[in-house]
């Protein structure tokens, strides 16, 4: 018979044995990191939140992304539970069991959702994906705060990546512009002269500025001094970032110009023809390319990423049938007459646009990029060139290329300039105007046709859309020269640099009425345009 005395001895002892074995066994989550968000005071939480995504560890994403989908609860005894499927686990404790009675969530409100979100964003700094850590340093560069400091410093240590790792360095300066310490504020600053980032001006600018009272901002005049250092780089780089992807999408626009323009520069430049349906004729070539598009995705959904070197040929062909169709039909009554010419081209251009929309329907079709096509190469920190455009640029070279190999080294290239230099001198001779002048057309038809298969890949596909660029293709025709092939290519890149370098400061509306005033001028003054042409026909 054991005596009271030495039944309470043995709890005692049994009691301390647990408390030993329990002390021995490390917990998850630090149960002081945790009591403050058991709590209703949102300031430690908040405190709490930021130290729990320090640990940057499996433990503290998964806690975390429980408390960010409310699957986070705490006991009437101030434990805290991730309660998934009637199942309780303590972080703490690192158990799993049933779920106890009198469970209530943990509140979140915006902020602490916010700062909860942005703990989550920074533990993917930790990932093993490289492309999940350099999206994360993307995401952090937006909005990084001086809590998220500690965190950085530690992504900073483990990343191998050269490239994420200045990033970070970058982002951890950003971090410690925040900090109470003027020498941590300072070397934050300093580091950050190199970047191109303008989201970075505000923060260096608010330093320069002054409280109500006229007191600084900033206190510690080395630091003012250093940020207005830094505050000049950044701009000087970023001047120097805009000016250059002003130049490449100037040139981007001027080789969609020049594709537009090219076929009008045949028909137009060399027949004469005022062609008021030229823009339907890009629209048309850009739904064919669509119809490319929609036949691929059907019959070879594995190959469609090819369709475009289908659409090249077909949209040509497409294209220089519709034109050969207007010249047989309608144009070759009216050469001489170009009122008449003007008028009846215009007509047809508002039959093909109905003709496309009974077809279509009224609405814009959608043509996607190939994936080949996709995305951009990043030049300068922030300058981002899209592949879709630096392959139009290449294009547009191309088609140029072989129009004047065409014009110039085919036996249809002799005739045609022969044709039109003196059309009855090329008839004595045995050639067959009639049969050129179709030629001619169908030629600056199909060339039209492959500027649709561009615009196609630079927005959306409908039937207004040839109308943008008809303007646009008559003036630069007339600026480079009528008939002539450098001409068209000079005007056309140098309206597509003016455009991008007045539409950020006289708007785009602003800079159209500008150029067609300094394209007035210059007719005004040099009525042949940039080259004249020279020939018998001139005279």
């Amino acid at each position: 018979m054991i005596s009271p005395d030495r039944k309470h001895q043995v709890k005692k002892l049994l009691f301390i044995a647990c408390l030993l074995l329990c002390g021995g066994a490390q917990a998850a989550i630090a149960p002081a990191l945790l009591a403050p968000l058991a709590g209703d005071d949102f300031d430690p939480k908040l405190e709490a939140i930021a130290k729990i995504g320090a640990l940057a560890n499996d433990d503290a994403t998964r806690l975390l992304t429980a408390l960010n989908n409310d699957a986070l609860y705490k006991t009437p005894d101030g434990r805290l539970l991730i309660v998934t499927d009637d199942q309780a686990y303590d972080p703490v404790l690192d158990t799993t069991g049933p779920m106890p009675e009198g469970l209530d969530g943990v509140m979140l409100n915006n902020r602490l959702r916010g700062a909860v979100e942005e703990a989550l964003s920074a533990l993917k700094l930790f990932s093993k994906d490289r492309a999940e850590r350099a999206a994360a340093v993307g995401e952090l560069q937006k909005s990084v705060t001086f809590a998220q400091a500690p965190l950085i410093d530690k992504a900073l240590a483990a990343e191998q990546d050269p490239q994420i790792r200045e990033q970070l360095q970058l982002v951890a300066a950003t971090a410690n512009l925040q900090s109470p310490d003027a020498a941590r504020r300072k070397a934050a600053v300093e580091a950050l002269a190199g970047s191109s980032n303008a989201s970075l001006r505000p923060a260096l600018q608010a330093m320069q500025d002054k409280n109500d009272d006229g007191t600084p901002v900033e206190p510690d005049e080395a630091v003012r001094v250093a940020a207005a250092k830094t505050l000049a780089a950044i701009d000087s780089r970023l001047a120097r970032t805009e000016f250059l992807g002003n130049v490449f999408y100037g040139i981007s626009l001027g080789s969609v110009l020049l594709l537009a323009a090219l076929g009008l520069a045949i028909t137009f430049g060399l027949m004469g023809i005022i062609n008021m349906a030229h823009g339907e004729l890009l629209m048309i070539g850009a739904y064919t390319t669509y119809m490319c598009q929609m036949a691929f995705r059907h019959y070879f959904p594995s190959a469609v990423d090819a369709y475009l070197f289908a659409a090249l040929p077909a949209a040509f062909l497409v294209t220089a049938a519709v034109g050969v169709a207007m010249e047989r039909t309608v144009i070759r009554w009216l050469y001489g007459r170009p009122l008449e010419t003007l008028l009846a081209t215009w007509g047809i251009s508002l039959i093909l646009m109905q003709t496309v929309r009974t077809i279509f329907g009224a609405q814009n079709v959608e043509v996607a990029n190939p994936a080949w096509m996709t995305g951009g190469v990043t030049v300068l920190g922030n300058l981002v060139l899209a592949y879709n455009r630096i392959v139009i640029i290449v294009f547009s070279l191309v088609v140029v290329a072989g129009v004047w190999l065409i014009l110039n080294k085919t036996r249809l290239g002799l005739f045609v300039r022969a044709v039109m230099q003196n059309r009855r001198m090329a008839g004595c001779v045995g050639v067959s105007t009639a049969k050129i002048d179709m030629m001619t057309f169908g030629l600056g038809s199909g060339i039209a046709g492959l500027g649709g298969v561009a615009l196609s890949q630079l927005g959306n596909v409908g039937p207004d859309l040839g109308q943008a660029y008809i303007v646009d293709s008559f003036m630069v025709v007339v600026l480079g020269g009528v008939g002539q092939l450098a001409g068209t290519i000079i005007a056309a890149f140098g309206l597509g640099e003016a455009n991008k370098f007045l539409e950020p400061f006289a708007g785009a509306v602003l800079a159209k009425i500008g150029i067609l005033v300094f394209i007035i001028v210059f007719i005004q003054k040099r009525p042949q345009g940039l080259f004249a042409l020279k020939g018998r026909s001139v005279e």
